[in-house]
């Protein structure tokens, strides 16, 4: 895929969990495809409407998350022929009527095929989209430069499903990849390996705070992030719980009565 064919169209929504904010893109065309469809701002719908002047033909999301899927029913509104499409997520997928994607399935562009790839674990629905002609994936949230991805544990978010993910993407080789939130990856496979080292020494650190006996999950938050801001607490939380149900899942970890012990 030819990175100066492709339309980088921003979501216009920074936050706190969101940092800078969304990316979009658009993949021009006889059948202008849009990936996400960001929260729904006057500005980014502007930008939807110049860089498709025909209209648009599909929208995929990536992922059932407000972000990535908030602004779908204004999207409708405005091109009403447009198709929406996902892998569902029972109870989450709302405000538009989706077709339904599987891993495997084809996405039709004016740059040629996109393969969906199911890849799980920051949300059950998660997909990538890779265009082998030129190996580069569309990532939705599966990587991200300069931090590492949330895995929300009490809300679908599954941190063994989401390191297979990885691997299944590194096996891929891809050269390229586009990102929802920061600048493009030119090296995946590196940051890839980043992210597996990091979770090994979060997980290390999550075993040795069990050991020292420390049995629930605002303890060994503390014990790990000294330093978080605040806003961010809830989302160490979040982190910490992921690995122990990982380990749970491991047989390294028991969870009973609200506490947590490691398995000697």
């Amino acid at each position: 895929m030819n990175p100066a064919s492709l339309v980088l169209l921003h979501a216009a929504n920074p936050g706190p969990f969101t940092g800078e904010g969304n990316w979009t893109y658009l993949v021009p065309g006889d059948r202008p495809l849009l990936i996400d469809a960001g929260v729904a701002e006057p500005g980014h719908l502007d930008a939807i409407a110049a860089a498709a002047p025909s209209g648009l033909a599909e929208v995929v999301v990536t992922h059932a998350h407000a972000d990535h899927a908030a602004g779908a029913p204004a999207i409708q509104s405005r091109w009403p022929a447009a198709r929406f499409s996902k892998v569902p997520w029972p109870g989450k997928d709302a405000g538009v009527a989706y077709q339904s994607l599987a891993d495997g399935d084809t996405v039709m562009t004016g740059a040629g095929p996109l393969e969906v790839l199911h890849t799980p674990g920051h949300s059950p629905d998660h997909i990538a989209l890779w265009h082998a002609g030129s190996r580069t994936v569309f990532v939705g949230d599966l990587l991200q430069l300069g931090t590492t991805v949330f895995i929300p544990a009490s809300s679908g978010g599954s941190l063994t499903d989401y390191l297979a993910s990885l691997e299944r993407l590194r096996r891929l080789g891809p050269a390229r990849a586009w990102p929802a939130h920061g600048p493009v990856i030119e090296d995946p496979l590196a940051l890839i390996d980043q992210y597996v080292t990091h979770r090994r020494q979060r997980e290390d650190q999550v075993l040795v705070a069990l050991a020292d006996g420390l049995a629930t999950v605002e303890a060994i938050t503390d014990r790990i992030y000294v330093h978080i801001a605040p806003v961010l607490t809830p989302m160490a939380r979040e982190s910490v719980l992921a690995h122990l149900v990982k380990l749970e899942g491991e047989g390294q970890a028991l969870h009973s009565n609200g506490l947590w012990s490691i398995v000697k």
